[in-house]
C-alpha cells in the first residue's frame, strides 16, 4: 500500500453535501454518541493526526479511513476556530443522550407546574451551553447576548408551557402531552434569533463558489437563521409527538397501571430512539453551505457583486447549526 496523498480535503465533510444522503451520513457521524466515551488520550491522538496531516506530515501506515475517523473525532471534541476542547455536554455528540433525558422528563412530568418550570429551565440551560460551546469565531457571542437569549428563551418556554397547560386543562389528556413541544418550538423561535442577533445586525459573509468573499449580507443571515429554526423544530417533532401517543395508549393498559414506575424510563427510551434518527436527519434538511440568488441581496451588496463579477448569479454562506 502506497503512502497516503496530501491532497485529501479534510476541511470539508467526507460525503457530498449537495445531496440529502451525503449530509445525513455526515451528521450521523458528527452526532454519534459513542464519541463521548473516547478518552482524553484518544482525542489527543486524533488531534495530532489531523494537525500533522494539515502540516504535511503523514504517520507511517495511516489509511484514508483512519484519517477521516480522526478528523470526525477531532471535530466532535474541539472548537473549529479556537481549537479548545469543548465541554462534554456542549458537544454535538451529546445532543442525543442529553435531549433524550431532558425531553423524556418534559414529556413525563408535564402535569405539575413546578416540574414544568424546572424542566423547561433545564432545557434552556442546556441549549445555552450548546450555543456557547459551538459559537462561531466569525460572529462571537458576547456574555450579554448569551444572557439575554437565555433569559428570553426560558421565559418564553415557561410562559408558553404554563399558558397552554392552563388552556388544555379540560381537554383530553393526549392534548396536554403536546404542551412541551409547543413550548420548545416557541423557545427555538426566540432563542436562535437572539443568539445570532449580531448576524441580523451586520450580516454574515457571502462568497462565490470558490470561496472568495464579497461582503456581509443580512438577507443571507435571515435565510440561514430561518432554516436553522425549522431544522430545530422538525428535530423535536418525532421525539415529542410520537412518544406521547404511544404512552397515552400504554398508560390505559393494565401492564403500566400495575407498574407506574416504568412510565418515565419507557418514555425516555422512546424519545432516545426517535432522536437517534431525527437529530442527524433534521440537521441534514438544508445544506450547511446554503445559497441565495444575487438579485435577493441588499442593493449595495448586489451592486458591488455586479461590479466585481457580473457573471455571478448565486452566492453562498454558512447557515450555522
Amino acid at each position: 500500500m502506497g503512502e497516503l496523498p496530501l491532497d485529501i480535503n479534510i476541511q470539508e465533510p467526507r460525503w457530498d453535501q449537495s445531496t440529502f444522503l451525503g449530509r445525513a451520513r455526515h451528521f450521523f457521524t458528527v452526532t454519534d454518541p459513542r464519541n463521548l466515551l473516547l478518552s482524553g488520550a484518544q482525542l489527543e491522538a486524533s488531534r495530532n493526526i489531523v494537525q500533522n496531516y494539515r502540516a504535511g506530515v503523514i504517520p507511517p501506515g495511516l489509511t484514508e479511513d483512519q484519517l477521516w475517523r480522526a478528523k470526525y473525532v477531532y471535530d466532535s471534541a474541539f472548537h473549529p476556530d479556537t481549537g479548545e476542547k469543548v465541554v462534554l455536554i456542549g458537544r454535538m455528540s451529546a445532543q442525543v443522550p442529553m435531549n433524550m433525558i431532558i425531553t423524556g422528563c418534559m414529556l413525563t412530568f408535564y402535569r405539575q407546574t413546578p416540574t414544568v418550570v424546572f424542566w423547561q429551565w433545564v432545557n434552556q440551560s442546556f441549549n445555552a451551553i450548546v450555543n456557547y460551546s459551538n459559537r462561531s469565531g466569525d460572529a462571537p457571542i458576547t456574555t450579554r447576548q448569551l444572557g439575554t437569549a437565555y433569559v428570553s428563551a426560558t421565559t418564553g418556554a415557561v410562559a408558553t408551557a404554563l399558558g397552554l397547560k392552563s388552556f388544555t386543562k379540560h381537554l383530553p389528556s393526549l392534548v396536554g402531552r403536546f404542551v412541551p413541544f409547543a413550548a420548545v418550538a416557541a423557545a427555538n423561535c426566540i432563542n436562535i434569533p437572539l443568539m445570532r442577533q449580531r448576524e441580523l445586525q451586520v450580516g454574515i459573509p457571502v462568497t462565490d463558489e470558490a470561496g472568495q468573499r464579497f461582503g456581509y449580507s443580512v438577507t443571507a443571515a435571515k435565510q440561514g437563521i430561518f432554516q436553522v429554526v425549522i431544522s430545530r423544530i422538525c428535530m423535536a417533532i418525532p421525539a415529542m409527538a410520537i412518544p406521547p401517543v404511544i404512552m397515552d395508549s400504554l398508560e390505559k393498559k393494565d401492564f403500566l397501571k400495575r407498574r407506574p414506575w416504568l412510565g418515565a424510563p419507557l418514555q425516555v427510551g422512546l424519545v432516545g430512539f426517535c432522536l437517534v434518527f431525527a437529530t442527524p436527519l433534521c440537521c441534514a434538511l438544508f445544506p450547511q453551505r446554503s445559497s441565495v440568488h444575487v438579485s435577493r441581496l441588499e442593493p449595495d451588496l448586489r451592486a458591488q457583486i455586479r461590479e466585481q463579477n457580473p457573471s455571478v448569479e448565486v452566492v453562498y454562506y454558512n447557515k450555522g447549526l
